[in-house]
């Protein structure tokens, strides 16, 4: 089910990528310059917004590397391998849980000694389920993030940084209505 939802995911960007060359009111003159600045952005950015994400939905962390920010591979990859090895360790407990459950109302033996009755077995199969179906939704969405992060990177790589933007955290001491001094940190902003 999970690989049917990531194909038509990638199916329907594709097809978004692929819609949005052709024009659709051609005589219209808002659609005029919005073509203008898209040939504006082509001349500033050598980077394609649609291709780092068509990239990194294909294989996750290809816009990255695409967006020449390949110190962000290693995070997606372990982010992505994480979820995969919780997602299996999850599924494989609640399939001994059910097994365990099967066995037990059929009139086996129990095999887990720490769970002694079958309402123990199904409550810790529920909870179980429910850990493996919630980091389906957090890896899904972990996956979502990168492909968006790629798109918005090759967004922002058109920007330029003003190099007297800055943020500094510096030890002050301050004088209270008491006539005391306080220790703290003072945030400076430098535009």
């Amino acid at each position: 089910m999970l690989r049917n939802s990531l194909f038509i995911f990638s199916f329907c960007l594709i097809l978004s990528g692929i819609a949005q060359d052709r024009p659709i009111l051609p005589n219209d003159s808002t659609f005029i310059e919005i073509e203008e600045d898209a040939q504006l952005f082509q001349e500033i950015s050598d980077l394609d917004p649609q291709r780092a994400a068509l990239l990194s939905a294909v294989f996750p962390g290809l816009g990255q590397i695409y967006n020449k920010q390949s110190w962000k591979v290693p995070i997606v990859f372990s982010g992505l391998m994480v979820f995969a090895h919780y997602i299996n360790h999850n599924n494989r407990i609640y399939h001994a849980l059910r097994n365990a459950a099967i066995i037990t109302s059929a009139g086996g033996e129990n095999p887990f000694v720490n769970v002694t009755n079958l309402d123990g077995l199904l409550r810790n199969r529920e909870k179980f389920r429910r850990n493996r179906d919630f980091l389906i939704v957090l890896g899904t969405a972990f996956y979502l993030i990168q492909i968006v992060d790629a798109h918005v990177s090759a967004h922002l790589d058109e920007f330029t940084v003003n190099d007297g933007l800055s943020i500094h955290i510096k030890p002050s001491i301050q004088s209270t209505p008491l006539l005391s001094q306080v220790l703290g940190a003072s945030l400076v902003i430098n535009f």
